[in-house]
């Protein structure tokens, strides 16, 4: 199966809102990174274990850890939650600068230093979030 196709089957199988909410979040990822490499994580471990919930990445970015090692990750992540969907913007160094810049204007939505978690798409100011996703892509 492609990359493409997991990402399909993926958002396909999440409840119909949900399933709607990502489908437009994908577009417009896609829309502002057109060009960008696709990811999809399935969420588990080299042991076959769950340790996290699948996700679909956009883009390239090299995550440092603090032993100096390095791997290729993506940029921009989206992945189904219990509650509702969380976008995780990678890029950006600066923990706080999420949450204070766009904490307060995006909506029903909690932010933290890489991401923005939310119910619905309704609850949320589309044109923050788009700008939260343009920002991550800068650094």
């Amino acid at each position: 199966m492609t990359i493409q196709e997991q990402i399909q089957e993926y958002i396909y199988s999440q409840p119909e809102k949900k399933r709607k909410d990502m489908q437009e979040l994908h577009q417009l990822i896609l829309e502002i990174m057109p060009e960008c490499k696709l990811w999809f994580l399935d969420g588990k471990n080299s042991e076959n274990k769950t340790v996290s919930n699948p996700n679909i990445g956009y883009g390239l970015y090299t995550l440092k850890y603090a032993d100096g090692k390095t791997r290729d990750f993506y940029q921009i992540g989206m992945s189904a939650n219990t509650t509702g969907i969380s976008v995780y913007i990678m890029n950006i160094s600066d923990k706080t600068h999420l949450s204070e810049t766009y904490g307060q204007k995006i909506g029903k939505a909690s932010v933290t230093g890489y991401c923005i978690k939310f119910k619905a798409l309704k609850d949320i100011n589309i044109e923050i979030l788009k700008a939260a996703l343009l920002d991550g892509l800068k650094e």
